[in-house]
């Protein structure tokens, strides 16, 4: 019987899985499809692009200036072990471009935008607003869910650039002021190292994360239900479910784009 209840929970995960990833990516299909109906509003994804893109400068901001401080930090410590000082700020910038700026951006956006999508959302649901909006012939998904997803998916890569530089103007700042790095060789080695095509790479996966969650912050709100508690729960597990599904592509991404030799 015990082996029996714990196979039965394991199937009820799955499931659960199955189903929240399905509808996950039915919402988005639909959003990508009203994206190209009428009637077209970009009023409304412009509000949603200074809610998601501008109102979080300040967040990634602070965190990318000392992410870019504590690597420069860190790599000295262990680089200097073979006299190699000089190429930190190439190890700082193509940290920053490829990894660290995209998926750091990614989770804080995902912890503040994410979760206020879900919230949003979700209090529309139990208060039965979304009803109402169906039945003044508005369709929930081009409403709420279409201007979300686009206004993420062009404002992650616009705050990923933010963070990059920043994170790399924080590694200049604690290698020159505190490290004894030369500032003129500082910068010669981030020229030489850091490729354009690290930018780029970058930028691309922060695509893919920032419709990783307005997707999932938006059906986790239709998801909601028991009020107040259920709006809560929809939160947490749409902050939850995005981080995983961020580090979960940036796996993959990373190794397409190694496989692809970039």
């Amino acid at each position: 019987m015990f082996l029996l209840y714990w196979f039965e929970q394991f199937g009820r995960i799955i499931i659960y899985l199955l189903e929240d990833i399905g509808g996950t990516t039915v919402l988005f299909a639909k959003s990508i499809y009203f994206a190209f109906r009428k009637p077209f509003k970009p009023g409304r994804i412009i509000a949603q692009m200074v809610s998601i893109g501008v109102d979080s400068v300040p967040v990634v901001i602070l965190t990318a200036v000392f992410t870019g401080m504590v690597l420069a930090l860190q790599a000295t410590y262990q680089i200097a072990k073979f006299g190699a000082e000089t190429y930190i700020g190439g190890i700082v910038g193509i940290s920053m471009t490829r990894e660290l700026g995209p998926v750091l951006t990614a989770l804080m956006v995902s912890g503040r935008v994410g979760a206020a999508i879900a919230a949003e959302i979700g209090t529309m649901k139990v208060t039965e607003q979304i009803d109402a909006l169906e039945t003044l012939a508005t369709n929930p998904v081009q409403y709420l869910v279409m201007p979300r997803v686009l206004a993420a998916a062009v404002m992650l890569p616009l705050l990923t650039c933010v963070a990059d530089f920043v994170g790399m103007a924080g590694g200049y700042a604690i290698s020159t002021t505190t490290l004894g790095i030369n500032a003129a060789v500082y910068m010669e080695k981030t020229r030489q190292l850091v490729q354009v095509s690290d930018l780029l790479i970058g930028l691309l996966k922060t695509v893919v994360f920032g419709l990783i969650i307005a997707t999932v912050g938006c059906n986790q709100g239709f998801k909601t239900t028991g009020g107040a508690e259920g709006v809560g729960k929809a939160t947490t597990v749409s902050v939850v479910t995005s981080c995983i599904l961020i580090l979960l592509s940036d796996v993959f991404l990373t190794g397409l784009f190694v496989g692809g030799n970039y």
